[in-house]
């Protein structure tokens, strides 16, 4: 039997590169203030925020933070697909790069995404009041779209970013409105002009809050990303009959409403099955004609699928697969599906998690290995060059929510290990 996912976590403390100035702090009130600023534009009840990609709300957002780039003197970039990158030209080689992204979801809270890119402003501006250059540039961006929550797949920009999504492709997707991203950079002022893919930073490291329950539950502070699970997305559309809900029998309907319903069911059940790493999701279903007394014509069912084994997650897919035939078959429906995203598990680089877990030792702080459930930019950057990730504690696991919470000292402790370990990549050298 697979065991779940954190009795795997591990408590050995492998030994890395010490942090080269250990009594640099940054100002976490600082940046809770800016936390804070950000969340105001396009504010929802609850205290959250909704910035749809490059609607804008989103564009408001960008035009804050790259403000804010600005004011720290960083040469700001946008390429094509609306990514940004704010670069302080110090030093010599390729940068060391932090971000993440400020998208978010439609019910979206004030710190996914958010803290890791202004974390890394926090940590040049930490830097710059320090009177301390680094020995390499250092490299804050935010990527397009990374939510998919208005198109599709996920980590969009990033993955544009590091070419595995071409451009052509990337700027011809159409959005949940209806609307082409080609046309939608242009629209916000964010259709820039540098080319993709990006450059190769020579380390990519990104703070996030943990937006599950884990850290808080085994009451440790700091995690050490592993790794991404794999992610499966599509769209199941079920056609039936529509028909008069009082009048038709039970066994002579075809009920897209009924094969949607019984295909939630299998992905619970799958996903006890399998246990461990293996979670389901059905996050959205559209019925129609969607009236009180009408059997339903059609049905749009999405699913998420997540393992860190890729054989596993290749597994799950096929008897998905398996079950929707069967299910066709014996109800008289037809089904089609379509792919929305489809990443393998990534594994992110030893010598950058043991440097995180070694500095927040350094720094007092409890620290534990673990791996993500979200996906994140980090795991495009992986394609690239040498990634990992840093955790901080979700309140009650919370995200994706205007009740997602995380405690200043938590992202104050999180964004100085941030500096820490960024400031020893600085120094090292290429290969």
């Amino acid at each position: 039997m697979i065991q779940p996912f954190w009795l795997y976590i591990s408590y050995t403390f492998p030994m890395a590169l010490a942090s080269p100035a250990p009594l640099m702090r940054v100002n976490g009130e600082r940046l809770m203030q800016r936390l804070m600023d950000l969340a105001t534009i396009s504010p929802i009840p609850g205290g959250g925020s909704s910035r749809l990609a490059l609607t804008d709300e989103d564009a408001a957002g960008r035009d804050l933070v790259v403000g804010w780039m600005k004011e720290l003197g960083l040469e700001v970039t946008i390429d094509v697909v609306g990514n940004v990158v704010g670069t302080w030209n110090v030093g010599h080689g390729s940068p060391v790069m932090t971000g993440s992204h400020i998208d978010t979801v439609r019910t979206g809270g004030k710190y996914d995404g958010n803290l890791g890119v202004l974390a890394g402003l926090e940590v040049i501006q930490s830097m710059q009041e320090n009177n301390h250059q680094p020995s390499r540039p250092i490299a804050v961006a935010f990527f397009t779209n990374e939510e998919g929550a208005r198109f599709a797949p996920d980590m969009f920009g990033s993955l544009v970013y590091v070419g595995g999504l071409s451009v052509e492709e990337a700027l011809d997707t159409v959005t949940i409105d209806g609307a082409r991203v080609a046309d939608e950079l242009e629209r916000v002022g964010y259709n820039g002009s540098t080319p993709c893919p990006g450059f190769a930073p020579s380390s990519f490291i990104e703070l996030h809050i943990e937006q599950g329950p884990v850290l808080e539950q085994v009451g440790v502070q700091i995690g050490a990303v592993t790794g991404v699970q794999g992610i499966s997305w599509q769209e199941v559309t079920i056609e039936g009959q529509s028909n008069h809900a009082g009048t038709t029998p039970m066994s002579m309907r075809h009920d897209p409403a009924f094969v949607a319903a019984s295909l939630a069911v299998f992905l619970r059940q799958l996903s006890q099955r399998f246990s461990g790493h293996q979670v389901c999701t059905v996050g959205k279903i559209d019925l129609f004609p969607n009236l009180i007394n009408v059997v339903p014509a059609k049905a749009v069912v999405t699913l998420d699928v997540r393992n860190t084994d890729e054989q596993l997650l290749a597994q799950a897919e096929s008897e998905i697969a398996d079950y929707i035939k069967k299910i066709e078959l014996s109800e008289g429906v037809t089904i089609t599906t379509r792919p929305l995203a489809r990443f393998e598990p990534v594994e992110f680089d030893e010598d950058v998690i043991s440097l995180v877990e070694s500095i927040a030792m350094e720094h007092g702080h409890t620290v534990q290995r673990m791996p993500s459930g979200a996906g994140h930019d980090a795991q495009m950057l992986a394609r690239v060059c040498p990634s990992a990730m840093i955790f901080v504690p979700s309140v009650l696991g919370i995200s994706h929510n205007p009740a997602e919470h995380t405690s200043t000292q938590d992202i104050t402790n999180g964004t100085n290990i941030l500096l820490q370990a960024m400031l020893s990549l600085a120094e090292k050298k290429d290969n």
